[in-house]
């Protein structure tokens, strides 16, 4: 009484049973074992079975006792086999809801056309510099490169970065100030836990601004005190009313507003900061792209030892890389790493690629066409939003990724967003102000988009703002029963930025 095993996976589905003394032949034993495997949905529709030579071999059998139980079971309607294709199962019980065969869970469709902020051109990512770094560095990395990794990153990236950033973008920065840290998100947290660490319990940030910043405040254990922005920049003169001891600022260019941070309130942040005995932690956001004139130099230059400066490839490059960094002050660097012995750094490889990229030239050449591509771009966006929402206002248009739509009072920002959810990415610029107060005004990103979709996603968004739950209220909504205007008057607008 032979009982014929398979492998782990086979032997869970068939029993293919004793001989009943000869009584029953083995090709019937098999399909009856399969059969029932099928009838009991542990084979599913559209799953497909061995093929025969291999599922003989397991069995210890000829392969022609395989290939009669699966023509018997293909005449019986159970299985069914096509030239050039694997046998597959072709019947499921009553009880169980057809299976597809072989296919993966339907992703979601992406959105169209994409005005959100927050990402570059990944259409522009370069592929095949990237892969070439990545080869090279693959093919030269030694031994001890591919052990445990320092938590605080590997030391060609610090050199590479400290040269970089000292040149493109002023800092005053050395290979032993470096954290490479998974981006802006990771760097923030990691700071904000050596602040923590001294003593510092209060931190200040700017309103409106970038919600995760503020998350990764509180995560750390910090309380936040939200600061207004106005068209210089942070209200310096501010702080002295709260108790932070540190401040998070875009000195380049501010998220969501677009502003640049005066100089005479650069010089003021500093001042403050050594008089508080506290730090700035400046969040160097896509500041390589400016279109005006050069990029405007880091902070962290007038005073490495009360700036931190965060930074990451995000918004140049890919999100996807994971890949940031993190300039401490020195006398904060071994606090820095004491608090955060957790602390996980991105994989080697992918520094070292890093690395090379910039220092063969990549980099920069990435973004000098990235700049021309960005600026072209962004022209065509204020020159179709100018045709096609002639009541919009334009502004923060000098750099970065994205520019402010201002619209007329009383729009409905956020029924603007829903009504073009089916094929449009809209950011309102109330989900960066906490409470949400002020002028309606929509963020744009024209980042992931190409020009060529940009008049039709313009056209969207005007037939959004034209919806009846986006368009303001006439003046005659705008009356109580009495008679008087219960809205805002023109003069009482904010102002806008310049």
């Amino acid at each position: 009484m032979a009982v014929f095993q398979t492998n782990l996976a086979w032997a869970t589905l068939l029993d293919v049973g004793p001989s009943d003394g000869g009584r029953r032949r083995l090709h019937d034993r098999l399909a009856h074992a399969l059969r029932t495997a099928i009838r009991d949905g542990r084979l599913a529709e559209g799953a497909a079975v061995p093929p025969s030579r291999a599922l003989a071999e397991e069995l210890g059998c000829s392969r022609w006792v395989v290939t009669e139980a699966y023509g018997q079971l293909i005449a019986e309607g159970y299985l069914s086999a096509r030239v050039g294709s694997a046998t597959r199962v072709s019947w499921s019980p009553d009880t169980a809801p057809p299976r597809p065969r072989a296919q993966r869970a339907p992703a979601r469709p992406p959105i169209r056309y994409d005005l959100a902020p927050g990402l570059p051109d990944l259409r522009a990512f370069p592929r095949r510099r990237w892969a070439d770094a990545v080869r090279a560095v693959t093919g030269s990395a030694v031994h001890y490169d591919l052990g445990l990794p320092d938590p605080a990153g590997h030391a060609v990236l610090h050199t590479t970065l400290a040269h970089y950033l000292r040149g493109s973008r002023g800092a005053d920065a050395h290979a032993v100030s470096v954290s490479v840290c998974a981006g802006v998100t990771d760097g923030l947290v990691r700071t904000c836990r050596a602040l923590r660490a001294e003593g510092i319990a209060d931190l200040a940030v700017e309103h409106p601004g970038w919600g995760r910043l503020r998350d990764a405040a509180t995560s750390a254990g910090l309380r936040v005190h939200p600061l207004p922005v106005d068209h210089d920049g942070l209200h310096v003169d501010d702080l002295a009313r709260t108790p932070a001891r540190a401040v998070v600022v875009g000195a380049a260019h501010q998220f969501p507003t677009g502003t640049l941070l005066s100089a005479a309130r650069r010089a003021r942040l500093v001042r403050w900061a050594r008089e508080v005995d506290g730090f700035v932690i400046e969040d160097d956001y896509d500041a390589e792209f400016r279109y005006d004139h050069h990029p405007v130099a880091v902070m962290q230059g007038m005073d490495p030892s009360r700036v931190f400066l965060l930074g990451s490839v995000s918004k140049t490059l890919s999100p996807a890389l994971g890949l940031g960094w993190l300039i401490a002050p020195a006398a904060m660097t071994p606090v820095l790493r004491e608090a955060n012995l957790v602390a996980a750094a991105p994989p080697v490889l992918d520094q070292l690629a890093l690395a090379t990229f910039i220092d063969r030239g990549w980099y920069d050449a990435h973004l000098r066409a990235a700049r021309r591509r960005f600026r072209s771009r962004r022209d065509l966006l204020v020159r179709t939003l100018g045709a096609q929402v002639p009541k919009g206002r334009v502004a923060g248009t000098a750099a970065g990724l994205h520019i402010l739509l201002h619209l007329p009072d009383g729009t409905d920002t956020r029924g603007a967003v829903q009504a073009a959810a089916a094929g449009l990415r809209l950011a309102d610029l109330d989900d960066y102000r906490a409470p949400r107060s002020g002028e309606p005004a929509l963020v744009l990103g024209y980042g992931n988009i190409s020009d060529t979709e940009i008049p039709t996603a313009v056209a969207l968004l005007s037939e959004a703002l034209r919806s009846p739950t986006a368009s303001p209220p006439t003046r005659t909504a705008q009356l109580s029963r009495d008679g008087r205007c219960r809205g805002r008057s023109p003069s009482s607008s904010p102002p806008s930025p310049r």
